[in-house]
This record gives C-alpha cells, sequence and structure tokens, in this order.
C-alpha cells in the first residue's frame, strides 16, 4: 500500500480539509471518554481577538453559529427501554502490541475481532458479527469449553446513557457530533471535573466532539502532522537535550504518528494523547528549540524496506536495548534487537547474553560505561511486601475474570525465563489456589513494583520473634532502566548528542539497517508483520529458490 492510498484510507479527513502526503491532516484524541467522570465539563474558547465557529446538524440540516465560549456538559439520559450493552472479551492486555498480536491468534481461528480501549486494551469479538446475545453466548461457550478460560462476556444492562450538550450564547444545544474551528486554527481547551482544573491546552487545527465505543463521548483534534509534533517533541525529549538528540525524537515522533493511525479505528480517531500513543500537549508548549528540530527534520521519516518502522523509544533502557518479542508477543522487527547503549564496549552480549540469572546480576552491578548512566532510574531497587503483591495480582487477575482472582495468600515468585536483553519473559507466581505465570509485560500489570522487565529478584525475610526460621515477607525487585527499552533510549541519546553524533548516527545507532527518508507516495505506512516482507517474496520467487 503506498502512503497516497495509505492516507486516504487511514486519516479519512474530509474533503474540504486540505492536506498534502507530507503534511497529513492526524486526528487525536484528546480528551478519551468525555462524560465518564460526574461533573465533568470542557470549557472551548479562541485566542483573544478571534471567535469560534461551531457546526453541528438539526433537522437533517448543517447550522452554524459562532461564539467567544462554549461549555460541553453530559447529564444522564433516561432511555425508553433499558439496553442491553455486551460484547465478549477475547483478551486483555497492557499494550496495543500485545493486543495487536492477540487478534490476529483470533482471527486465525476464524474469530472476527477488534481492538478497543475502555480502560485496558481488550480484543473483542466483532459486535457487527456477534451482533445478538445467543451469538455471543454460543461463542463464549464454544471457546472456554475448548480451554480459553479468561474469555468472558463484558455485559451491562443500562437504563440512562450520558447525553452531550454544549451552551453557547445563552442557549443549550443537545448534541453529540459539534465541530469547532477558528480563522486563526488556535482552540484552548479547559478540563473540569467538578471544582477541579484537570488540564488546560491550546491545540491547532480543529475539533471536533463525537460518540465512541463506549457511551461516552472523544473530543477529537484535526490537526497537520507538523503541528501536532510540536505539542509533542517537547514533552517527549525535553528541551535541554541537544539539538540532534532533539531532532531524533522529532523523526521518531513523525514516524510513530504516521505508522500507528490504526489504533482507534474502533472509535473513528486514529491515536490518543497519552503514554500509550505518545504525549501530545496542544500547541501552548512549542518552544524554540523543539520548533527548530521540527523544521531542521521536516517530512522526515525512519524506514526498513520501505516501510516506515516502528518507531518505538523509551526514557532509559538501563543500558540495554530489548527486542520488540522481548516485551510484547508478536512477530520481532528485524531493526528492534538488544543494542548494549554504550560507546566504551561496556558489556559483550555476544559472549555473555543476559538470559542468565548470574549474568543479568554481573550487568545490574555496574554502573559506569554507559550512555544513560547519569540518570535516575539507570539503576534501581524497588521492595514489595508479598502483601502489597497480592493485592495488586488479585486486582490484575479480576479486571481480567481470571480463575485464580479469588486467590488468598503469594507464596512465592520464580522467574522461569529471560531473554538475551535480560528481560523478565515469564514470571511465575504461586499463590495457595494455584501458580499464575505472568508473560513479558503483563509482568507490570500485574505486579506495581517493577519500574520495567529489567530486573531480577531478592526474597526479603524476617526472623519470627519467638526465633525460628526466617520467613519471607516480600521481594526486592533489583533493575535498570524505565520503560519498555525497545528502540532509542532517550536519556542514552542526550550523551550522544552530547557527543556531536548527528541525528541519523544517532538513528542508526539504535535501529541498525533503517534508512533515513522523506515522506513519499512509494513507501508504505504500515505492513502487518505476519504478511512476508517484499524481500521474502522476491527471495522465494528466485530461480532455484526452495519455495519451502
Amino acid at each position: 500500500m503506498g502512503l497516497g492510498i495509505a492516507l486516504g484510507l487511514w486519516i479519512g479527513a474530509p474533503a474540504t480539509l486540505a492536506q498534502t502526503p507530507q503534511n497529513p491532516i492526524l486526528q487525536i484524541g484528546v480528551v478519551q471518554r468525555f462524560g465518564a467522570e460526574p461533573r465533568e465539563t470542557l470549557v472551548l474558547e479562541p485566542l483573544s481577538g478571534d471567535r469560534l465557529t461551531v457546526q453541528f446538524i438539526t433537522g437533517g440540516q448543517v447550522e452554524t453559529l459562532t461564539t467567544g465560549r462554549m461549555v460541553f456538559e453530559t447529564a444522564p439520559h433516561p432511555l425508553a427501554e433499558p439496553e442491553l450493552r455486551e460484547w465478549v472479551v477475547l483478551s486483555t492486555h497492557r499494550s496495543f502490541e500485545s493486543a495487536e498480536d492477540s487478534a490476529q491468534q483470533w482471527q486465525q481461528l476464524g474469530i472476527s475481532t477488534e481492538i478497543a480501549q475502555p480502560g485496558n486494551w481488550q480484543v473483542w469479538a466483532k459486535r457487527e458479527v456477534y451482533s445478538t446475545p445467543l451469538i455471543r453466548r454460543l461463542l463464549l461457550n464454544s471457546l472456554q469449553s475448548t480451554g480459553y478460560r479468561e474469555v468472558f462476556l463484558d455485559s451491562r444492562p443500562t437504563a440512562t446513557v450520558p447525553q452531550a450538550a454544549f451552551i453557547a450564547n445563552g442557549f443549550r444545544y443537545n448534541r453529540d457530533h459539534v465541530t469547532i474551528t477558528t480563522a486563526n486554527q488556535r482552540v484552548r481547551v479547559t478540563r473540569q471535573v467538578g471544582d477541579r482544573q484537570e488540564s488546560n491546552r491550546l491545540y491547532g487545527g480543529r475539533l471536533r466532539l463525537q460518540p465512541n465505543a463506549y457511551g461516552t463521548y472523544t473530543l477529537v483534534n484535526f490537526v497537520p502532522t507538523e503541528t501536532y509534533l510540536r505539542g509533542v517533541v517537547p514533552h517527549e525529549i525535553g528541551l535541554g537535550a541537544p539539538p540532534t538528540t532533539i531532532e531524533a525524537q522529532a523523526i521518531l515522533a513523525r514516524t510513530y504518528v504516521l505508522r500507528n493511525l490504526r489504533r482507534f479505528a474502533i472509535d473513528d480517531y486514529q491515536l490518543c494523547a497519552d503514554t500509550q500513543c505518545q504525549v501530545y500537549w496542544g500547541v501552548g508548549g512549542a518552544a524554540p528549540a523543539s520548533d527548530r528540530a521540527i523544521t531542521a527534520t521536516q517530512g522526515q521519516v525512519l524506514t526498513y524496506e520501505d516501510e516506515l518502522v516502528d518507531a518505538l523509544y523509551s526514557s532509559n533502557a538501563g543500558g540495554i536495548t530489548a527486542a520488540f518479542s522481548d516485551v510484547w508477543h508478536g512477530p520481532d522487527r528485524p531493526y528492534l534487537r538488544p543494542v548494549v547503549d554504550s560507546v566504551q564496549n561496556a558489556w559483550d552480549l555476544a559472549l555473555r547474553p543476559l538470559n542468565t540469572e548470574a549474568n543479568i546480576r554481573a550487568f545490574l552491578a555496574l554502573d559506569r560505561g554507559f550512555n544513560s548512566e547519569t540518570w535516575n532510574h539507570f539503576r534501581w531497587q524497588q521492595d514489595a511486601s508479598l502483601t502489597k503483591i497480592s493485592q495488586d495480582l488479585r486486582s490484575y487477575l479480576q479486571g481480567r475474570q481470571h480463575p485464580l482472582a479469588n486467590f488468598s495468600t503469594v507464596e512465592r515468585l520464580v522467574v522461569m525465563e529471560r531473554s538475551a536483553s535480560g528481560r523478565v519473559q515469564k514470571l511465575a507466581i504461586a499463590t495457595n489456589l494455584g501458580t499464575v505465570t505472568l508473560e513479558k509485560d503483563e509482568v507490570l500489570r500485574g505486579i506495581a513494583a517493577p519500574l520495567g522487565l529489567l530486573f531480577y529478584l531478592e526474597g526479603l525475610y524476617e526472623r519470627p520473634s519467638g526465633g525460628g526460621e526466617p520467613v519471607l515477607q516480600g521481594y526486592r525487585f533489583v533493575g535498570g532502566g524505565w520503560g519498555h527499552g525497545v528502540g532509542m533510549s532517550q536519556t542514552g541519546a542526550y550523551h550522544l548528542g552530547d557527543l556531536g553524533w548527528s541525528s541519523p548516527r544517532i538513528l542508526q545507532f539504535y535501529y541498525p539497517g533503517t534508512e533515513l527518508q522523506p515522506i513519499s507516495d512509494r513507501l508504505v505506512l504500515w505492513r502487518s508483520p505476519y504478511l512476508e516482507t517484499p524481500a521474502a517474496v522476491e527471495s522465494r520467487t528466485q530461480p532455484n529458490g526452495d519455495p519451502n
């Protein structure tokens, strides 16, 4: 799929919005679930000297008004008859990446799916396919009877629903599709819950309030890509970074957003504005240093075989980056592989892979020679009692409707498997009812203590007051890094920038084998990793090639 075709499929902007392949209009959910909180309001205002232009439908006709201020609110609306809102939850995840892999696995079993984020990421049996209570229950019973014990039916009888309204020029309008523009393409949004102000952001482009899949509403910002980056780059990398490091972040942020336009298809927008996507706070925090980096790299994206890369990055990799499959389920990306985050040959990964306890302990004992060594969380220790671990795990299992969710006590933790980059792959948690095994980033959902997957365990023991053998009371998580550790380590990139490295060199260090290219129609935004790459197809079809 070429870039122009992909933009037409994924961006979905109205024909009246001018856009070029180099600066496409994005759809960012800046307030994702408006109406979920009681007494929640959104106050929209233009900049001084400007006016809001508001469009909505009345009686099938487009109606337009102008105002200097408008307030969105919701109120419970009684339904004429109670409705049953339900869907089959096939799996629950900490991240979109693992959810997308799970959706692919279910589809291979012949089950149509859709990815949702009502709170955690979930894979649902596609609602329009499994459209009746009987069909949904047949599916649920069939899956549970064949061993899929964590599949469950989320069933919610509903008598009232939040109804959106806005107040402008002294009138109240009950509308749930509302578009807001200004002459200078700037709108300030203040979100309040009761008497508490939650946020105050200035957004470029235009805004639209629209329903989502969860019975609430989403405020979507339609914003050109380069304007969007002005609200991302300062918050993701920090303005104290070296100029070339900020340039590298700008390229990654541009690549990331254009590759991930599919994330919120269920809700009819593209990306969120928090750490589940990229932190985006509008243009109010734009600054000269980040603006210069965005301009200097305008239109540049990072590619692999003419496809935009999975431009993942994290705060601090703890001295070694992770492969994609070290953290999430799904096929590896060739350019996302373990890289020792050092220019001093601080560790030989080929000779000493970190998949053994001896090597991981030796590695985490080192605190010199790495790019991120001067930053907080490069090395860390977190203690957690068995009581706290039990509370965390119980909450996690209850959210998944896990069959062991009603356990009473956690008895012990054991790391069962690690990757070559040291990341925990399987953590077995023995409870009084049985053993729960958490895999990859689900470890971080199941237990709050670790800051990432690069850690080992030390038991914390206490001797009873009357004497006797020490009793296990909890665990110390001894680790390194903060975040998933895949791709560029932002704090490591600070050091490389300070050394005078250019932004292309920084990116090549963290994403080996990739290529910087300008956005063009010949590039693919995203290709399912379950499909064969062009190189694989070519090698398979060459004369004398082995088709098996």
